[in-house]
C-alpha cells in the first residue's frame, strides 16, 4: 500500500496566503477583505477564502469591518505586551524542564536551527527570519515534555509573527537575535535550568521593549 504524504489543503494555503500578505505588508492595517476580490486575486473559489477567514478571525488576524467584510487590525500595543508577559512565563518554565531532562539528539537539532537562524538572517529574508525564530521557541516548548505549552502558545506566536512581520518589515538592519538563542541553548544542554530561565525570560522582555518601542515610534511618526 502507497504511503500518503500529507499536502496543505486548500484553505491552510489561502490562509498562508493572506498572512504572508499581511506579514510583508502588502495588506496594511485597514485594509479591507473583501472575499470576492481575495479570491480572485488568488485564483480559487469563495468558500476556501471564507473558511480561511473564518478562522483568521478566530485568532484575531482580521477582524469585522465597518459595513461589509473583514479587515486587517492594527496592532494593540497593549495585547503585544501581554503576549510578550506569557510567552516569558511559560518558555521559563519550558525551558526549566528541559534543562532537567534533555537529551542529546534534542541537543543536536536545537544547534541546527540555530544554524538554520543565522543563515536566514545572513539572507536579509524577513520571511525566513520570523519562520526560524518561532520553529526555534516552537522546538523549545515540543522539548519541554508538556504538551500543553505548544497548544497554549499557538494563537500567541501568531500573533507574535504579525508583530515580528510590521516591525522587522520596515527595519532597515535585520535584528540578530541569534546569540542570545544560542546562550539560551547552551544553558539547557548544560542542565542549568535557572539560568536557562532566567535568559529565555530575558529574552522576550528584551524583545518585547524592542518591539513595543518601534510601534510606538511608528505610530507617533504615522
Amino acid at each position: 500500500m502507497k504511503t500518503l504524504v500529507a499536502q496543505p489543503s486548500l484553505v491552510d494555503q489561502v490562509k498562508a496566503a493572506i498572512f504572508e500578505a499581511i506579514l510583508d505588508g502588502t495588506l496594511q492595517p485597514g485594509e479591507r477583505l473583501i472575499q470576492e476580490q481575495v479570491a480572485q486575486r488568488l485564483g480559487v473559489s469563495r468558500q476556501p477564502v471564507q473558511q480561511a477567514l473564518v478562522v483568521m478571525r478566530d485568532q484575531g488576524l482580521v477582524v469585522d469591518a465597518p459595513g461589509r467584510g473583514l479587515m486587517v487590525p492594527p496592532l494593540d500595543l497593549s495585547h503585544v505586551e501581554h503576549v510578550y508577559q506569557i510567552r516569558a512565563e511559560l518558555e521559563g518554565m519550558a525551558c526549566r524542564q528541559i534543562a532537567k531532562h534533555i537529551t542529546s539528539a534534542q541537543v543536536k537539532n536545537g544547534l541546527l536551527l540555530i544554524v538554520k537562524g543565522r543563515r536566514a538572517v545572513e539572507a536579509g529574508s524577513v520571511a525566513k527570519m520570523i519562520s526560524a525564530d518561532i520553529a526555534f521557541h516552537q522546538f523549545i516548548y515540543r522539548c519541554s515534555g508538556n504538551p500543553l505549552i505548544d497548544s497554549t502558545m499557538a494563537p500567541h506566536l501568531v500573533y507574535t509573527q504579525r508583530v515580528m512581520g510590521e516591525v522587522l518589515m520596515r527595519d532597515q538592519e535585520p535584528r540578530d537575535i541569534w546569540g542570545q538563542h544560542e546562550a539560551i541553548w547552551l544553558a539547557v544542554s548544560n542542565s542549568d535550568p535557572s539560568r536557562a530561565e532566567a535568559l529565555v525570560e530575558a529574552h522576550l522582555l528584551n524583545a518585547c521593549g524592542y518591539m513595543l518601542e518601534r510601534l510606538e515610534h511608528r505610530k507617533k511618526t504615522g
